[in-house]
């Protein structure tokens, strides 16, 4: 085997702070969702509104963050990004009324698209130079700067929730300013040279695998979405103190970071196809008994056993992907932000209709269904 570059070794860790900083934002985001929907007086469907805001401006940032995704300008859009996301939090800190929230969370939607993409794109071009998947680490750098936000919300649960966005954002904002000189240096990472023997990538064997792929992709990123917005909302309707609430995005955030800590392990030793399956499985069962459930013990277990089980999900299917080379894996990556970008508000809309318990059956449904078409669609792509 040979030796990483140091470059790319430099990389790898820069990355994993982005990956770390933005997995804190959207936890503090999403763990004290109920104190902005108090602060502004809103109902279930005036906070789907909000949230609804927040998806379209993600889609419309992830669009120009795709037209400006090349090698030299990523320094310049993972700064960029990052500033504008902390200062976008800050905003919706200070929203006291829906105009004001949706109009704060239409641009976090747009800052969080644009820095989701350059960290991805990054990650990507990354693991060429790594020549080998690293991607399972820096989604679990994600889940662990998640926990360490919802574990800030629930340490700071009886504090103003503007204190928390406000130190939160300064605080990632002074670190990305601090890392610009390394940041710069992120466009040097090239691509390997095409291993020994290697001709062209291979390609999937149909292109209805490919959107088998990114429909999974989507059916598990709406389960993320839900988490990370309502899964505080859900322990809050329970009525469960503030600070259990904020807790259960917390203990989500901490199997899924257990489980992809060790994906690669598990990967290896029994495939990707039997490890979706298995987690898909239990992350069906965790969720619906933590839903139906009305006591605060069994939604808080529900949820931990929710992120255990789609902890191996996304990055499995994106590693799938990758045999069809990188139009394959944006159009998957893409594909599942919309299950991630609709989730959240499709939930608030069904729980207008039913109740938020109802709604949340969702998820599990989906990942019932990842379950029973994992093995389809990831036989025979591992690169």
């Amino acid at each position: 085997m040979s030796a990483v570059p140091a470059a790319a070794r430099h990389s790898r860790a820069l990355l994993t702070g982005y990956f770390l900083g933005l997995g804190v934002i959207m936890a503090v985001w999403g763990a004290r969702m109920p104190a902005v929907q108090q602060a502004a007086h809103l109902g279930t469907g005036g906070l789907a509104l909000v949230l609804l805001a927040a998806a379209v401006g993600m889609v419309a940032g992830l669009q120009l963050g795709g037209c400006y995704a090349r090698p030299a300008r990523l320094p310049a859009l993972l700064t960029t990004g990052s500033l504008a996301l902390a200062g976008c939090l800050i905003l919706v800190g200070q929203g006291e009324s829906l105009s004001a929230l949706l109009a704060a969370a239409l641009a976090f939607g747009v800052a969080h698209g644009v820095l989701d993409v350059a960290t991805n794109t990054a990650a990507v071009r990354c693991q060429n130079a790594f020549n080998r998947p690293i991607m399972f680490g820096l989604h679990a750098a994600y889940s662990l700067g998640a926990l360490a936000g919802a574990a800030m919300a629930a340490i700071t649960a009886h504090a103003p929730h503007s204190t928390l966005f406000t130190a939160t954002g300064a605080l990632l904002a002074g670190v990305a300013v601090a890392a610009v000189p390394v940041t710069r240096s992120l466009s040097s990472v090239d691509r390997p040279a095409m291993r020994v023997g290697a001709g062209k990538p291979p390609l999937l064997s149909s292109p209805g695998k490919l959107w088998l792929l990114a429909a999974l992709a989507a059916a598990s990123l709406l389960g993320e979405g839900a988490a990370a917005d309502w899964a505080a909302v859900h322990l809050h309707t329970l009525g469960a103190p503030t600070a259990a609430s904020a807790t259960a995005f917390a203990l989500y955030s901490a199997a899924m970071a257990a489980g992809r800590v060790t994906g690669d392990r598990l990967t290896a030793a029994f495939g990707a196809p039997t490890v979706v399956r298995a987690g898909a499985v239990l992350a069906t069962a965790g969720l619906t008994i933590g839903v139906i459930g009305s006591s605060t013990s069994l939604a808080l277990t529900g949820w931990a056993v929710f992120g255990l089980g789609l902890s191996t999900t996304v990055p499995s299917l994106i590693t799938a992907a990758g045999v069809g080379g990188a139009k394959a894996v944006a159009m998957v990556t893409a594909t599942g932000y919309l299950g991630l970008l609709a989730g959240p508000a499709l939930i608030g809309a069904l729980a207008s209709a039913t109740t938020l318990s109802t709604a949340l059956l969702l998820p599990a449904l989906l990942a019932a269904a990842v379950a029973a078409l994992a093995h389809r669609a990831l036989e025979n792509t591992t690169p």
